[in-house]
């Protein structure tokens, strides 16, 4: 029964990307929706106007590795920066690093932060790492609730973006003040950026300025910049240094990385400068949503932020996940327009489901109209 159930799944997942790669109209469009051939085409066509592909490949690092390692330290404004496979690894590294130079093992962040929702308790069970929380609520925590917090910690973690409370991020100043909070109880901080790349909008600030905040940095390629993989931490040079020695004692020195490596130099060039777009027009998207929904009379929904910090936010609906994505893949397989994804249920209230919405390249073509007709066109399919 489990083995016919793993068919099933499985088998529905590529129907979604089936319908999803046919769909003549998306908001965004991932990496991983495309076949093999397609990206390893789109590479090779590619890759050579961001490095010279007459170079040698790399090994264990060097070449285009370390290219990209320079550019990143470049672009958030750090002296030095490694390359890891994953950013699981690299914040584990970065972070145990911290702790034997701070002599402090315990990290403070948030209960919905990555490292504790979705990385199977690693920090603790691989690294030795304690953790605890400032806050609970669905935000970061606030310049008070870090100063006043009644156990000592060694560093603060931040996500920026909050990604499973809605991607949201605080002010510029409440920023400051928390990282002021944190230095005050002489811990170091560290950003969580997976997504920091689309940051820079909402903070108005370039990104090695809201970097400069931190004592280190993790940035992700794949995300939001449709990279194959991979991560940076960028630092002080000395961290570096120990992040790479551990980076091999973790199994990241890997053979030869240069198709992640090259497609994450694309993204550098392609997509960190349309991301402000994408947040611009994500704003678009969400009032439109609201206003779909108003419209066809939907009792009770949610779009979270109402105006969106990035260009990801949530839509909370009061209905079954199941039909929910039935509704939602009906319409993409019928239509041609896919508005939504997947719905899940986890973390959400009884009788919630809650959706991500991405806007990105492809999303920039859809009027707020457009937008409007695709919510009736969903809520008629749900009944």
């Amino acid at each position: 029964m489990a083995e016919e159930a793993e068919v099933s799944e499985q088998d529905e997942r590529l129907r979604r990307l089936a319908a999803w790669r046919a769909s003549r109209r998306v908001l965004w469009r991932a990496s991983a929706d495309r076949r093999v051939g397609e990206r390893l085409s789109a590479l090779a066509a590619d890759a050579g106007a961001v490095y010279d592909l007459d170079e040698w490949t790399d090994v264990y690092g060097n070449g285009v590795v370390a290219e990209l390692e320079r550019r990143v330290a470049q672009l958030l404004g750090f002296p030095a920066a490694a390359y890891f496979p994953t950013g699981t690894m690299a914040q584990q590294v970065a972070l145990r690093c911290w702790a034997g130079r701070i002599g402090n093992a315990t990290v403070a962040l948030h209960p919905m932060a990555h490292p504790e929702l979705h990385e199977r308790g690693a920090f603790g069970v691989v690294s030795g790492l304690r953790t605890v929380h400032p806050t609970s609520e669905p935000r970061l925590p606030t310049a008070d609730e870090v100063r006043d917090f009644e156990e000592p910690f060694g560093a603060l973690m931040l996500e920026l973006p909050l990604r499973d409370a809605g991607f949201v991020l605080p002010t510029w100043d409440e920023l400051v003040a928390v990282v002021e909070a944190a230095r005050s109880r002489d811990a170091v901080v560290h950003f969580d950026g997976a997504r920091l790349w689309e940051c820079a909008p909402h903070f108005g600030r370039p990104l090695d300025e809201i970097a400069s905040l931190a004592d280190s940095v993790y940035v992700s390629f794949y995300k939001s910049l449709d990279g194959l993989s991979g991560a940076v931490l960028a630092g002080p040079p000395e961290l570096v240094d120990e992040a790479v020695a551990w980076r091999h004692r973790y199994g990241g020195q890997v053979f030869q990385q240069y198709p992640a490596a090259l497609s994450a130099l694309l993204g550098l060039e392609r997509e960190l400068p349309r991301l402000p777009s994408y947040v611009a027009h994500a704003k678009v998207v969400a009032a439109a949503l609201r206003e779909g929904f108003a419209e066809a009379g939907v009792p009770w929904f949610r779009v979270h932020p109402e105006e969106p910090h990035t260009h990801q936010f949530q839509v909370w609906l009061a209905s079954d996940a199941d039909a929910l994505n039935a509704a939602a893949l009906g319409q993409s397989e019928e239509t041609g327009v896919t508005l939504f994804r997947r719905w899940y249920t986890q973390g959400c209230p009884p009788g919630i489901a809650v959706t991500e919405v991405t806007v990105g390249v492809e999303g920039l073509e859809w009027t707020g109209e457009d937008v409007r007709k695709a919510v009736g066109e969903f809520v008629r399919r749900l009944g």
